[in-house]
């Protein structure tokens, strides 16, 4: 007997970062996100399908905790839009206002309403696109939608990015207890916004602040704060 194949069968690269499991993207741009619950479900094109993602040419992408879903979308149909041939209004439109609202989304401009604006958009490219590019390109928005949903109201009625990935969403700051004044932070950042004398506690302008990250990253006493 054949050997049924689970997409949790499957063995993929590690990068030593040892991450979380998150999610699994498949079947290429137009594929789908599925969650770690889903683990078990069988690798073919029926049993995948019915998830509202497609087996495509069978790759599969491991996404780990520091990936924020609604970046992925983003990044996908980043993909098909451009690919787009623009024989037809539903593809060819449709795809750059999803993408638009996408990014809207990872830039903090979400509002209430969105996520269904996002869904109603999707099935109308769906049902009306000419070829199969229109038909899946929205796969990736509607299976983060349906999957990890709650990423998509944290970006829009928090205003947070809970993997802290789109720049927009993100704030920093020092933590007074840990800071030694060391300076390190404010040398580097190229924006002026920290300050302070050595040995004392600094201060981030968050009117001046780029958001980074440098300072994050060179700061030895895990005194840089993010959220």
């Amino acid at each position: 007997m054949k050997h049924r194949k689970y997409i949790g069968d499957f063995t993929f690269l590690d990068d030593g970062k040892g991450g979380k499991f998150k999610a699994i993207q498949l079947g290429g741009p137009s594929g789908g996100c599925l969650p770690e619950s889903l683990l078990d479900l069988p690798a073919d094109y029926e049993s995948v399908g019915k998830t509202g993602a497609i087996m495509g040419s069978g790759g599969m992408i491991v996404i780990d905790e520091t990936n924020c879903m609604v970046d992925v979308a983003r990044f996908f149909l980043a993909f098909t839009a451009e690919e787009s041939c623009g024989k037809c209004t539903p593809c060819r439109v449709g795809t750059k206002v999803l993408l638009q609202k996408l990014e809207d989304i990872c830039a903090g401009k979400g509002q209430e309403g969105d996520i269904e604006l996002l869904e109603d958009l999707c099935r109308d490219i769906i049902g009306s696109s000419l070829c199969g590019l229109g038909q899946t390109a929205p796969n990736p928005v509607l299976t983060t939608i349906k999957y990890f949903r709650d990423e998509y109201e944290a970006h829009i009625r928090d205003k947070k990015c809970p993997a802290l990935v789109c720049k927009p969403l993100i704030t920093y700051g020092i933590d007074p207890d840990k800071c030694t004044g060391c300076t390190r932070c404010a040398k580097i950042c190229p924006a002026g916004a920290i300050t302070g004398e050595p040995k004392a506690v600094h201060v981030l302008d968050q009117e001046k602040c780029t958001k980074c990250g440098a300072c994050f990253e060179t700061c030895r006493f895990e005194a840089i704060t993010r959220e």
